[in-house]
């Protein structure tokens, strides 16, 4: 297992918020653990999770896009949300976000629901 190198997580990370982002977030109303909820969106849409042992993995989703998993602070109840970022625009990171809704509907039993105006 390769050991993790903070300089090597540092440099990604700045490399990736050079370029402004867009976020569209869809909301999980199923109570799932942030590990789980990555796993599953990584088998919904066929791509690993990436940086997974860091403090942002992320699965990287089509045409660029990314989701990443957001779970309530402590003491909060679910839902837990799902970000999903592109660097095109916010209309395409909201057409990844209801593809992924759609993928993660027809794959898992959970209720979800856009955060944002269809």
């Amino acid at each position: 297992m390769p050991r993790f190198n903070p300089a090597d997580f540092l440099l990604r990370r700045t490399q990736r918020e050079d370029r402004p982002e867009w976020c569209a977030t869809i909301v999980v109303r199923s109570p799932v653990t942030k590990i789980d909820a990555l796993a599953i969106v990584a088998l919904a849409v066929d791509s690993p999770v990436r940086e997974a042992r860091t403090i942002r993995p992320y699965v990287e989703l089509a045409e660029g896009a990314r989701a990443e998993i957001e779970i309530p602070k402590f003491g909060e109840p679910p839902p837990l949300a799902i970000d999903v970022y592109s660097t095109v625009s916010h209309e395409h990171a909201a057409l990844q976000a209801l593809s992924l809704m759609a993928a993660l509907e027809r794959y898992t039993g959970w209720s979800i629901r856009p955060d944002f105006e269809v």
